[in-house]
């Protein structure tokens, strides 16, 4: 029995019992807005995929090549993500332009960024409806479309064969709306209703111990049709023994699409069948504190599901994102983390915000607004578990940068001009938070500054 198949069966017999550690997580859990708000316990971790990894999980991103080669980009992925999935290059219409000619070049970039990293990789996508080259479209034979199919599986799974934890075997073959259709792809009009279990058993053929999984959009609200329809469909492959070992809930969300306050029924419910569930391409349209309460809730929700194995964002920075004037990823558009980038580390059991604290509080940043010579940063001082009488951190700005105001504090200087200490003797309860901001004259260096761990009475 494979490794994957003998985590499915383990993950069967568990049902009984994840139910109840379900049930135990809902009693706690506060709701703001309908939304699960952020929780967690205190940790020395102080990154996502450090986080994430001592909850059991993965924390990945989206990776596009022609972005490895600047610095802020590279130094964020490193530093904050443990598991990688291509952006674009592992699609069809990447590895394989023309009949049987592959080119992997730009694709093994991936790979080797993530083996010298020491990250998993995610392989997205094998077979889509989607950046699927022409020649593709145009087959209608079923003899030969189902060769054409098996070459590519065989060819791009060998060449990567022990090298990926989890692959996305088929993506989005489920129509929107209310009909829970199969959506009329080439796939669909030539092979029929076969093809999806088809894909599977092909990749299970070529590589035993990958983690397969069927991926879609918008099948996080429990009771819609697409949803009901993909779960009909997993709950179906389970029963016949198809080689099915995940299901993959892409999770764009914005205001027509808002995170459901059912999240972790949805994941439950997929996760009882006997699979995993990942969350495959997180991001969340808006900012502050809203954006991040939604954040939390995603990722609490995952936690409160033992099979939900890992969280991958679709992308590091909102300014190479596929849908930049949403502003939907953890990290603004000069790689400043944000709210939301707090909330989740926090969620994981992590504590962030350069310096950190002592325990008695806690300190994070996040730049507001910009112009063209300045900008404003704020920083959060929250209090740990016990009420506090003052509190005092620093911010250390880089030459030639130089603070010009604050406000809601009590500042002071070092000799330099350089290092900033603000206290307040305003208490906060415990739990409670309060902020206070600067504005910082770049003077051509926009570089985020540093804080000092907080320190209270």
């Amino acid at each position: 029995m494979s490794t994957a198949h003998q985590r499915r069966s383990g993950l069967r017999r568990a049902g009984t019992r994840i139910r109840k550690v379900v049930a135990a997580v809902a009693v706690g859990a506060v709701t703001a807005g309908g939304l699960v708000a952020a929780a967690g316990t205190a940790s020395a971790q102080t990154t996502l995929g450090d986080a994430a990894a001592a909850q059991g999980r993965y924390f990945g991103t989206a990776v596009a090549v022609d972005r490895l080669g600047e610095p802020d980009y590279t130094a964020t992925l490193n530093r904050e993500f443990n598991s990688i999935t291509a952006e674009n290059s592992w699609k069809w219409e990447s590895l394989q332009p023309s009949p049987g000619y592959f080119d992997f070049s730009t694709a093994d970039r991936i790979a080797e960024h993530a083996r010298q990293q020491g990250m998993e990789l995610r392989g997205h996508t094998l077979v889509w409806h989607s950046q699927l080259p022409s020649w593709v479209e145009n087959i209608g034979s079923a003899d030969e479309l189902r060769a054409v199919m098996r070459n590519h599986i065989t060819t791009v799974m060998e060449h990567y064969k022990g090298q990926v934890r989890s692959w996305d075997v088929v993506n989005e073959a489920f129509e929107d709306g209310s009909s829970g259709a199969r959506r009329n792809s080439v796939f669909q009009r030539v092979l029929g209703d076969s093809w999806i279990e088809e894909a599977f058993y092909i990749a299970h053929e070529v590589d035993p111990d990958a983690t397969l999984c069927y991926n879609d959009y918008n099948t996080d609200a429990w009771n819609t049709a697409k949803t009901q329809a993909v779960y009909n469909m997993v709950a179906d492959f389970v029963s016949r023994g198809v080689p099915i070992d995940c299901v993959g809930f892409q999770a764009h969300f914005n205001s027509g699409n808002p995170v459901p306050e059912n999240y972790h029924i949805t994941l439950q419910n997929f996760a009882d069948l006997g699979v995993e569930v990942q969350l495959t391409e997180l991001d969340i349209a808006g900012s502050g504190a809203s954006q991040a309460e939604q954040y939390a809730g995603v990722t609490l929700a995952c936690l409160a599901v033992p099979q939900c194995t890992g969280i991958t964002v679709w992308g590091v920075t909102d300014k190479y994102s596929w849908r930049a004037e949403d502003t939907p990823l953890l990290f603004d558009g000069n790689y400043n983390p944000k709210q939301a980038y707090y909330a989740v580390l926090e969620t994981l059991g992590g504590s962030g915000g350069g310096g950190g604290g002592d325990g008695a509080c806690t300190v994070t940043y996040e730049e507001t607004e910009r112009w063209g010579d300045r900008f404003n940063g704020r920083v959060t001082v929250r209090a740990g578990d016990e009420a506090i009488s003052s509190w005092s951190t620093t911010v250390t700005v880089h030459p030639p940068q130089r603070i010009s105001a604050t406000w809601n504090g009590e500042a002071s200087w070092d000799t330099s001009g350089n290092v900033m200490t603000m206290r307040s003797n305003s208490g906060l309860p415990a739990g409670g938070q309060t902020s206070f901001g600067f504005t910082v004259m770049a003077n051509g260096n926009w570089t985020a500054p540093i804080l000092g761990s907080c320190v209270a009475s």
